[in-house]
């Protein structure tokens, strides 16, 4: 894996320093999942399934429906993980007696041990993201993202049928 490109710096640093946030946000994102991946190959685990892992961590036993809605993807691609990550023995699928049309997704003993292995990792990741930035930087950088999606979701509940209001 190839790291950041000195196009892509070159592109925020001189070629077009005030290109819009979301931009800039998306190529953020993009270094940190290369970073991340990174750090899980030697584990073989997939960036793909971190962020299902990592809600499973949290809450063992959703139906697939729930853990596409948390993860922020298709039902779709959450079945393509599902199936994988109970190849891999990371997870069980169950139907509950009482109820044959939700799957529920646990864990298994073994999925649940890379929580031990995997979140020092990203634990890593986001130390090495910070270096050389001052902890009250990252304290607003923190608080203006969060503001952000805030404000995207407030936008997203007020959209008309017609689609979002624009903002002057």
């Amino acid at each position: 894996m190839k790291p950041p490109s000195t196009n892509t710096l070159h592109h925020w640093r001189e070629a077009v320093p005030n290109d819009r946030t979301a931009h800039l946000i998306r190529d953020t994102e993009r270094a940190f999942r290369r970073a991340l991946q990174i750090r899980l190959a030697p584990f073989g685990v997939p960036f793909g399934h971190w962020s299902f892992l990592r809600i499973l961590w949290d809450a063992d036993g959703l139906t697939q429906k729930e853990l596409s809605e948390r993860a922020g993807v298709m039902e779709p691609t959450t079945f393509a993980a599902i199936k994988a990550m109970e190849a891999l023995g990371y997870i069980t699928r169950q139907q509950l007696p009482t109820n044959k049309k939700n799957v529920y997704v646990y864990l298994t003993p073994q999925g649940r041990a890379l929580k031990r292995k995997l979140v020092p990792l990203a634990e890593t990741t986001n130390e090495v993201s910070t270096n050389n930035i001052s902890p009250s930087d990252v304290a607003t950088a923190r608080r203006v993202l969060l503001a952000m999606i805030e404000n995207l979701a407030s936008d997203e509940i007020s959209a008309t049928p017609d689609g979002p209001t624009p903002r002057k």
